[in-house]
């Protein structure tokens, strides 16, 4: 298990990012939305996220500089086979609260809900 951590914590932002933005403009949702989302777990603003993305951050770089959402704990769900509250290594967590939001989006979930503000 250790080594899938410390993949995860290698891998840069900025390889996987288009993966994102792919996935919930396939399902006619948008940059824009994928952004918010983005920017509700991690405060990054849009200008700080594409820095983040030129300077190919990797996952672990990428967390240390976010200040994560008091309300990020209220992600739960299996993602990529790994039940979210079971994960014990915090930066995967971290990540895996990323995959679901991105996969919620792009699933058409309403946004209030994948911000978790209903």
């Amino acid at each position: 298990m250790k080594s899938h951590d410390e993949r995860i914590a290698s891998m840069s932002f900025a390889s996987v990012y288009p993966h994102y933005l792919t996935k919930v403009e396939k399902k006619d949702r948008t940059k824009e939305e994928l952004h918010r989302v983005i920017e509700w777990l991690t405060g990054f603003t849009d200008e700080k996220l594409q820095q983040l993305i030129n300077e190919k951050v990797t996952f672990e770089q990428f967390f240390n500089d976010a200040d994560l959402n008091p309300n990020s704990n209220l992600i739960t769900g299996v993602i990529c086979g790994y039940r979210i509250e079971e994960i014990e290594n915090p930066l995967t967590k971290k990540v895996r609260y990323l995959d679901k939001l991105v996969d919620e989006l792009a699933k058409g979930r309403k946004m209030e809900k994948i911000l978790r503000e209903a």
